[in-house]
């Protein structure tokens, strides 16, 4: 029984936040430096932005015979930029996120022993600074209960600010997500993709709850990002954002989180994730 506790505590320790922050100085290879909280981006939101807007356009595309209901609602000049596709076949999210940003990831079994599930490029490559996967999940401010959702969950994911991310595709946790998203609708549009609780997730880059944390052997390549989804974004691709409020009057922005590539990823690697830490 001890065995098995202890195979089971060194998959979770990989995504375990407190273990992580015990751990930072024992690892300086887990840390990114920076001099202020407002520092902690590699690439400027207008980049995240437009990564996210020409991947999500070329899914909406894929489906655009599914999509006329929503389309209707549209201004004919952006109705046009999306009907008019000459393949009329539809191809598999992850061969779109190839053709749109370079490179495809798929989860694999990590190449860190007893780390289970990890994600890994498999085709392509990605450049520095490229947004290469989404941490997908529901999204709790500071103030907002957890407790019963965090037991034994290894996704939570911790912001900057303290707003937390439920990464967790199982359990209460999928439950609460497909609550609030079933929950949250402007009309005909959709505001939040539940694929990714599934194996098949429509946006590929909905699977950054599983990049493993990097180690003395296995430095990071990429990084977090958190970015809040501004009011220009477009309603009618907000359907593949993999996150959702837990609450419905949340008065801010809907928080993201993506993960850039800290260097130039080549097909077969592991993504490594690392975190920042504020130096004075």
């Amino acid at each position: 029984m001890f065995k098995a506790l202890f195979k089971a505590w060194k998959s979770y320790r990989h995504r375990f936040v407190p273990w992580i922050a015990l751990n930072l100085q024992k690892n300086e290879r887990t840390l990114r430096q920076v001099k202020d909280p407002s520092q902690d981006k590699l690439v400027e939101d207008e980049e995240v932005f437009g990564s996210l807007v020409c991947l999500f356009t070329e899914l909406l595309k894929n489906d655009v015979k599914n999509q006329s209901a929503l389309l209707r609602f549209l201004p004919q000049s952006k109705r046009d930029k999306y009907t008019n596709v000459q393949n009329g076949a539809r191809d598999a999210p992850c061969a779109l996120g190839l053709n749109a940003l370079g490179f495809r990831i798929e989860r694999k079994r990590s190449s860190l022993q007893l780390a289970g599930t990890g994600v890994f490029v498999t085709q392509g490559h990605a450049p520095k600074g490229s947004i290469v996967a989404m941490y997908p999940g529901t999204i709790y401010q500071a103030d907002e209960p957890i407790f019963f959702q965090s037991i034994r969950n290894p996704f939570v994911f911790r912001c900057i600010d303290g707003v937390l991310i439920d990464g967790n595709d199982r359990a209460i946790s999928k439950i609460v997500y497909r609550s609030c998203s079933g929950r949250d609708r402007f009309g005909p549009f959709c505001l939040g993709d539940c694929s990714w609780l599934t194996s098949d997730p429509v946006n590929p880059l909905a699977v950054g709850q599983y990049v493993n944390n990097c180690s003395n052997e296995k430095a990071a390549n990429v990084c977090y990002q958190e970015y809040d989804v501004p009011e220009g974004f477009p309603l009618e691709l907000r359907q593949y954002l993999p996150n959702v409020n837990y609450r419905a009057d949340t008065q801010r922005p809907l928080r993201c989180v993506v993960l850039v590539s800290l260097r130039d990823i080549n097909c077969g690697e592991e993504l490594f994730s690392n975190y920042y830490t504020i130096v004075h």
